[in-house]
């Protein structure tokens, strides 16, 4: 695999409105490497959820490549799609997206079922999973049991149960309080260091924005600048 995990080339994003298309994002050039731990940073409307979603095989650009994985976004299909993100992707919403009906073992367990995988190699990579995010006291417990920082890490532990090569946080600390905020940043960060999974978040939070390797600001769709820290 390319040490490039994302390419971006003169990609534009279009919504169509009453009053013509909305340009939501317009002519980004970035690209991404293995193991990198940034953010697409801006105020609401910025276009760093939109970008997050192109990435994510949850949408298409209008203009432009977009390659993840080597795969150009705006040629797959449906089923191909939904491959990629099964088998290379984890994803981290603000809202959890947890199933309330499911337990702790079964909310992390479930993208496994759409893989070829055995029930025992399942359940090693479900433990494994909530052992990294210090859950396996909580595993027959269910979201509604559960307090945010708990709720978030289950979501963190769902999108790394598989080791994908990229997980994209949405604004993953933006239900949480500062403490449970930076733990939650601690334990994602600690994933990159040792694992190797690169990360790229959606955020405006500063607590975020501090940890973070790049930071990539967006102002009404176009990237104003892209800085990486000295380590």
């Amino acid at each position: 695999m390319e040490d490039k995990l994302v390419v971006i080339s003169k990609m534009s994003k279009a919504f169509p409105t009453g009053e013509g298309d909305f340009l939501a994002l317009k002519n980004i050039n970035l690209s991404f490497a293995k193991g990198e731990f940034s953010g697409i940073v801006g105020p609401s409307g910025s276009g760093k959820t939109t970008m997050l979603n192109i990435i994510g095989s949850l949408d298409s650009q209008t203009e432009g490549e977009v390659k993840v994985m080597g795969y150009e976004i705006k040629e797959l299909s449906s089923k191909q799609a939904a491959d990629l993100r099964s088998r290379h992707l984890g994803f981290i919403f603000q809202t959890y997206n947890l199933l309330p009906v499911y337990t702790v073992y079964e909310n992390v367990e479930f993208p496994l079922l759409l893989l070829s995988m055995s029930k025992e190699e399942r359940h090693k990579a479900v433990m494994q999973a909530l052992e990294w995010l210090g859950l396996t006291d909580k595993i027959k417990s269910r979201p509604a049991q559960l307090s945010g920082g708990q709720c978030q890490r289950v979501a963190i532990a769902r999108a790394m149960v598989k080791q994908p090569g990229l997980v994209l946080a949405d604004e993953p600390t933006a239900n949480l309080d500062t403490e449970n905020s930076l733990h939650i940043l601690d334990m994602m960060k600690k994933l990159n260091q040792e694992l190797g999974t690169s990360f790229i978040f959606s955020t405006h939070d500063q607590k975020v924005i501090d940890y973070l390797r790049r930071v990539i600001r967006l102002v009404d769709g176009e990237v104003v600048s892209d800085d990486t820290k000295a380590r």
